[in-house]
């Protein structure tokens, strides 16, 4: 991995860890075993360093997700796959974490990969509800967008619970109390 990559790496982790305050300079040098002059040559400062690390973060999520939601099997089992997939519940997402970061949210520039993410996600969700929908595995009352978002909130307020009680299964049960209800439709 060249330099580059490892700092944005690091960052990648630094943010999932300690969010944007907590992430400094100095810890992104030494955890990348970078130099500050390489970290300045390859970025203008830590903003557009974690600009390169907030983006990479959601471009997997959405491979990951888009793994699962246009792999194979009927719409419904897509989901499931989705919502089911292995995650570090107790870490959190990497991406919705960063939510909660009042520094993050109140830069525009930093912000926008996290809505453009979440508004592909729900977006993405909600095509294979409707194709679920069309091919009779939901209910016809059933509202795709609405759908969508319920789930990805249902997933990120899980990582919450899990955190909160220390347990993952707890974030185990909230995916399959979501993929319950939508079974009844």
């Amino acid at each position: 991995m060249d330099t580059r990559e490892r700092l944005i790496e690091s960052t990648r982790e630094l943010l999932w860890e300690c969010g944007y305050v907590g992430t400094s300079p100095k810890a992104i040098q030494r955890r990348s075993g970078a130099g500050q002059g390489s970290m300045y040559h390859h970025f203008r400062g830590k903003s557009d360093l974690a600009l390169a690390a907030i983006t990479r973060s959601a471009e997997e999520l959405r491979d990951r997700a888009e793994a699962e939601l246009g792999g194979s099997g009927t719409p419904v089992q897509r989901v499931a796959a989705y919502l089911r997939r292995e995650r570090a519940a107790l870490r959190g997402c990497p991406v919705g974490r960063l939510t909660q970061d009042s520094d993050v949210m109140a830069d525009p520039t930093l912000r926008r990969p996290i809505e453009e993410t979440f508004a592909w996600l729900r977006d993405r969700l909600a095509g294979v509800l409707a194709e679920a929908r069309a091919a009779g595995e939901l209910a016809t009352a059933l509202d795709p967008a609405a759908t969508a978002t319920a789930l990805v909130a249902v997933l990120q307020g899980a990582y919450v619970l899990a955190r909160a009680a220390g347990d993952a299964d707890v974030y185990a049960r909230a995916v399959d109390g979501a993929l319950g209800l939508l079974a009844a439709h």
